[in-house]
């Protein structure tokens, strides 16, 4: 890279910091968002909604979280409905995606400052900015319409033609980890309790929820080399180290997680249930408590324990990159590599024959800290403002908001009003990232670095 080449690209970064242009981008679309559904025109009643429910939920959208103070499906006229569609879609791949991808349609190349939009949106490298977010585009409605032809097959049958909005609206849901839905009109319904065990309903939407949560990053790599490259005759190349960190790190959690699930509620909210239906359920509960917010379960009659085993799997997430949320897959990985080195003795945490920088240390440390500190924060300000609802409840809201999973204990609309807002903050930051969230407020312009003495102590 020349001399010119990087006081350009410093430039840009002091003009206008990725970071900061994907924050702010983030609060103009929930502001929109907030407008629009407050109108008459989005609600079933044709009544104006109140600002901070219309806000909530536009939050919700936005941050494909999941949370709800009002029933989607009655209360949302079809145009309104199609809003929070829109802010599932616009806010699943970032509003910065379709703005780069709008530059690149016009202008037919992309600027440094949309390369550098598009790199830190999906975690790439600059250089393949423009290539990447035409795989993202394409990969992600081409993932959303196969999805969509799917639920059709059981939806149409049942509800007929009114069935083709349901099937696109939970696809594109699905896919972008936000975990709304519009099946209310089922009877008996809650979420997609109706359909618990359906093996059609349920794999389609696992399928589309941890293909999305895999991250961009990761499906172009698999696609170039499990794909292009056979195509090729060039053989098959591995995975870089990232994807394969990302995928053993979520196989191992979704086994992890199926099994909990399943010893813990085979005789409490799966009771009844035939064994293949019991695993179907579990593995369900799994992909959802994650990092999307569709539930075939009553979540509120859960045991304790399993309330425990979901909070921690809310937040952890999914993959950097993807459209979910939480502390991400890669720095619980970080973390238990680096403690693991330290117990062996180790200088450096190494993993898969790779090391990683103490930059990437030290920024899992920080987001895993911040992100504690923002739940238990939540949850005593919500003990405070809420007392008379359990802690467990309050505590699996809070993890909710932040890992952007979108279940709730069945408590959501039991808060009074300034939680709410708490829970709509919380929600934005566990979208952005909490390191990115503070490095839109905190960071300032570089100065002349300088030679500090090495500060020693003793630890532990």
């Amino acid at each position: 890279m020349t001399y010119f080449t990087r006081r350009t690209l410093n430039t840009v970064k002091k003009s206008a910091a990725p970071v900061r242009v994907i924050v702010v981008s983030f609060v103009l679309l929930i502001t929109a968002g907030t407008l629009l559904l407050t109108l008459p025109v989005s609600s079933a009643g044709g009544t104006f909604t109140s600002p901070l429910d219309a806000l909530f939920t536009a939050t919700s959208a936005t941050c494909v979280t999941g949370l709800s103070v009002v029933d989607t499906t009655g209360y949302w006229s079809p145009f309104g409905q199609a809003v929070v569609l829109l802010l599932i879609q616009l806010g699943g791949l970032g509003l910065s995606t379709f703005a780069t991808a709008f530059s690149l349609l016009v202008h037919r190349r992309l600027g440094l400052r949309e390369m550098l939009l598009t790199g830190e949106a999906s975690g790439s490298d600059m250089p393949d900015a423009a290539s990447l977010l035409k795989l993202m585009l394409f990969f992600t409605f081409a993932c959303e319409l196969l999805g969509a032809g799917l639920l059709m097959l059981r939806f149409v049958p049942e509800y007929g033609i009114g069935g083709i909005w349901p099937s696109v609206f939970v696809s594109v849901s699905a896919y972008c980890n936000a975990g709304f839905d519009i099946l209310g009109f089922v009877p008996g319904n809650s979420s997609l309790t109706a359909f618990t065990g359906d093996p059609l309903v349920c794999l389609t939407i696992d399928a589309l929820i941890v293909t999305g949560g895999l991250g961009f990053v990761v499906v172009r790599d698999i696609y170039q080399c499990k794909l292009v490259s056979p195509l090729k005759h060039q053989g098959r190349k591995r995975l870089n180290f990232h994807s394969q960190v990302c995928l053993r790190a979520t196989g191992a959690l979704l086994i992890a997680g199926t099994l909990g699930f399943l010893l813990m509620e085979s005789g409490g909210t799966m009771a009844g249930l035939s064994f293949p239906a019991k695993v179907n359920t579990a593995l369900f509960q799994s992909v959802n408590t994650r990092t999307a917010g569709f539930a075939s379960v009553d979540i509120g009659a859960q045991g304790s324990f399993t309330k425990v085993l979901s909070i921690a799997l809310m937040f952890i997430g999914g993959c950097p990159g993807s459209t979910a949320g939480g502390m991400k897959t890669t720095t619980l990985v970080v973390l238990l590599v680096t403690v693991i080195s330290t117990l062996r003795g180790r200088s450096e945490a190494v993993v898969l024959r790779h090391r990683f920088a103490p930059g990437v240390v030290y920024k899992s440390l920080t987001v895993i800290l911040l992100g504690l500190g923002v739940v238990f924060a939540d949850a005593c300000a919500f003990t405070l403002l809420n007392p008379q609802i359990r802690f467990i409840d309050l505590l699996y809201e809070a993890a909710s908001a932040f890992g952007t999973a979108g279940l709730s204990a069945g408590v959501t609309g039991k808060l009074e009003p300034l939680s709410r807002i708490i829970l709509c903050l919380t929600m934005f930051i566990g979208r952005v990232g909490p390191v990115s969230f503070g490095l839109s407020i905190m960071m300032k312009s570089k100065s002349a670095p300088s030679i500090l003495p090495e500060g020693r102590m003793l630890i532990g």
